[in-house]
């Protein structure tokens, strides 16, 4: 059985918060002065655009009669999938071994400054049609064969 964490997981406090006074029909504004904080600083935090803290979360817990720990629970799920995220893009990121590649290939090009997912199609079209065996199998194995011979195949 799912537990309601378990279902908003991932989701920012602020969207949660906003949600549950929502359902009260409380006023952002008028909450947020009742707890002694700036409008503003629960406005960013409903809107996301900034962390909920512990003496805010506790707050919060306590005013609105909400289980302790509630948002910072929240909000470590949020940024553990925002870490994740963070973690997946530098792998998207990555380039091949640059070692096994020829500058004169890219003669057009710095090779450093290539975003070697965005321009995946020109990279692999570039290589088999100028590129030497070993730099071939060094694409192939960066993109997957797959990949590869999607874009061959076109």
């Amino acid at each position: 059985m799912k537990t309601i964490i378990d279902t908003i997981k991932g989701i920012h406090p602020g969207f949660v918060l906003e949600r549950e006074l929502d359902k009260r029909h409380i006023r952002k504004g008028q909450f947020a002065i009742s707890l002694g904080e700036f409008p503003q600083t629960l406005t960013a935090i409903t809107k996301g655009k900034r962390r909920m803290n512990t003496s805010l979360a506790l707050k919060i817990e306590k005013s609105l009669a909400i289980e302790e720990g509630y948002f910072m629970v929240l909000q470590v799920y949020y940024d553990i999938e925002n870490e994740k995220k963070k973690q997946d893009n530098k792998l998207e990121k990555r380039s091949p071994d640059l070692t096994l590649l020829r500058s004169v290939v890219f003669w057009d090009t710095d090779i450093n400054k290539i975003d070697w997912q965005k321009q995946k199609r020109a990279v692999i079209q570039r290589i088999f049609e100028r590129g030497n065996e070993s730099e071939k199998e060094e694409i192939i194995r960066f993109y997957g064969s797959e990949t590869v011979n999607s874009f061959l195949n076109k």
